[in-house]
């Protein structure tokens, strides 16, 4: 099964960064980006936009760079991510730079490596994480 992810990006300063995560990626990736940042402010329409691309995906990656921590959009979006509690991946995405998480991160949430690899695999432990969290009804134990 393909996992759908939302991609959240920097666009003035990080769109090349994008583009190499969908270049890395290639065609035998598990995973397909269903929903990217998009440019606008963030009025009622963005919002409602985003929203819904967010919720059309399995899971929510942000892609840091130097100023991802200024962008106000890919906090919003992570706002939203974080309201539909979707997994959440960071990216450490310019080895020799200082890579910021976007307002709204939470303390202990880790930033990994930007490889093809570790991608692929924090998708799937978030996937694998979210079966066990999913046990059927018929399944759950209940109080005598």
């Amino acid at each position: 099964m393909t996992v759908r992810i939302f991609v959240a990006f920097d666009l003035e300063h990080d769109r090349d960064l994008y583009d190499e995560l969908l270049a890395s990626s290639g065609s035998k990736s598990s995973f397909e980006v269903s929903g990217r940042s998009e440019a606008g402010t963030v009025p009622e329409d963005w919002q409602r936009r985003t929203e819904g691309r967010i919720a059309a995906a399995d899971q929510f990656v942000v892609v840091c760079g130097e100023h991802t921590g200024d962008s106000i959009p890919v906090s919003a979006e992570l706002r939203i991510a974080q309201e539909q509690e979707k997994p959440v991946i960071f990216l450490w995405s310019r080895r020799d730079a200082m890579c910021k998480k976007p307002v709204g991160a939470l303390p202990g949430d880790n930033m990994y490596s930007f490889t093809p690899d570790v991608l692929r695999e924090r998708i799937v432990t978030n996937r694998r994480s979210a079966k066990r969290i999913a046990v059927p009804e018929r399944l759950k134990r209940h109080a005598p």
